[in-house]
């Protein structure tokens, strides 16, 4: 199946050829950029519109085989010189400030990739966007500013057919993207790779895996503990059928690690956490909040939290963080090896963005000499 180009590629691509544009005075029809997944992207740039102090062009999304509403949509980047307001701005250091216009959500809940108030355009797109640019002045010799603003036009249409709504990211589409590039999502064809890359494991001679559902928690593990899980697995939202395949492959040892937003379903018994399949995380968090005595007031406010990570302040203030994410982790645990018919000792580690480590298992500690010796160290 054919892999498309994320939102956030796009907006970088646009941004990249609306710099040279603006700073070379020669117009681009077509511009290269490097994927954070190491795939390069070569883009067509349309509907160029040059002006003395900024430049504005578009890139046509392309999502591939997968069945992504943004597919065919434009993503517009529209960059001009920041000028100079003061005498005492003359030394700063050289900026590429990056905002949303028209067709590009804006956050107004707390927990988001973005903080209230922001464009919604994540953090790695924003990363890909100021790379692109800073390139092109490198290149030209350009050490001034310049804003980047990216634009949808069918943004707020679009946004409709999303979770932005529900999110409390009004106006129009988020610009997405972590690895630069959409995978298909044909769960078979994803299953397929499951079972091969942990077949490749098990003929290594390994009789433990570490999974993830997908690359926030490969960075959270990176990060935090410095083991790379690239050499492992990345299981999507297939929990189940991946500790089915471990059982059948013959492992004896399973870490789970991922954002609270995903694990909160498995503590529920849930094996599948697309948000198509069920979708009960605030419930499960107002359900263990309720087992260790939180005040009932405070459990109507989780319930009407449209993220995890904005509840897990609430929990906090609550000061029963540690008890109530201890027992998550005991019941996602309990849950996996109910999966796995008892033949697998599992693990797992919590975690949220805006506060990393939130809870892990009585035997994740293990999992850290094992993973370090895996890697000489």
């Amino acid at each position: 199946m054919r892999y498309g180009f994320t939102t956030g590629s796009c907006a970088a691509a646009a941004a990249k050829a609306a710099a040279y544009m603006l700073l070379t005075g020669q117009r681009k029809t077509e511009i290269a950029i490097e994927t954070p997944k190491g795939i390069p992207y070569n883009a067509k740039i349309m509907d160029i519109r040059c002006g003395e102090n900024a430049v504005s062009c578009g890139v046509e999304k392309d999502g591939g085989d997968d069945p992504d509403v943004t597919t065919g949509a434009w993503i517009y980047a529209k960059v001009s010189r920041l000028e100079k307001v003061s005498c005492e701005e003359e030394n700063r250091e050289q900026e590429i400030v990056i905002d949303g216009g028209a067709g590009v959500g804006r956050v107004t809940r707390p927990g988001l990739d973005q903080p209230v108030g922001n464009a919604a355009i994540n953090h790695v797109p924003r990363e890909m966007i100021k790379r692109e640019v800073l390139e092109v002045c490198r290149c030209v010799d350009y050490q001034g500013s310049l804003q980047v603003e990216i634009s949808v036009p069918q943004g707020e249409e679009l946004c409709q057919r999303t979770f932005n709504p529900r999110l409390g990211i009004v106006g129009g589409i988020s610009i997405l993207g972590t690895s630069g590039i959409v995978e298909p999502m044909s769960s078979q064809a994803l299953l397929d790779t499951i079972k091969l890359e942990l077949r490749q494991r098990r003929e290594l001679g390994f009789d433990y895996v570490a999974i993830s559902p997908g690359n926030y928690g490969l960075d959270f593990m990176r990060e935090t503990y410095g083991y790379d899980l690239d050499r492992s697995v990345k299981c999507s939202n297939f929990i189940g059928e991946t500790i089915d395949m471990a059982v059948e492959l013959g492992f004896c040892k399973i870490l789970l690690t991922g954002h609270i937003g995903k694990l909160i379903k498995v503590a529920g018994g849930i094996m599948n956490t697309h948000s198509k399949e069920a979708d009960c995380r605030m419930e499960l968090l107002a359900a263990f909040s309720i087992k260790e005595q939180m005040d009932s007031s405070k459990v109507r406010e989780i319930l009407d939290c449209v993220t995890t990570e904005e509840a897990i302040p609430m929990i906090e203030e609550s000061g029963k963080l540690h008890q109530i994410m201890d027992r998550i982790a005991e019941r996602i645990c309990y849950y996996m090896e109910t999966r796995s018919g008892g033949k697998l000792k599992t693990d797992c580690i919590l975690y949220a963005n805006g506060f990393g480590e939130l809870a892990k298992s009585k035997g994740a500690e293990e999992w850290f000499t094992l993973l370090g010796q895996e890697q000489g160290r």
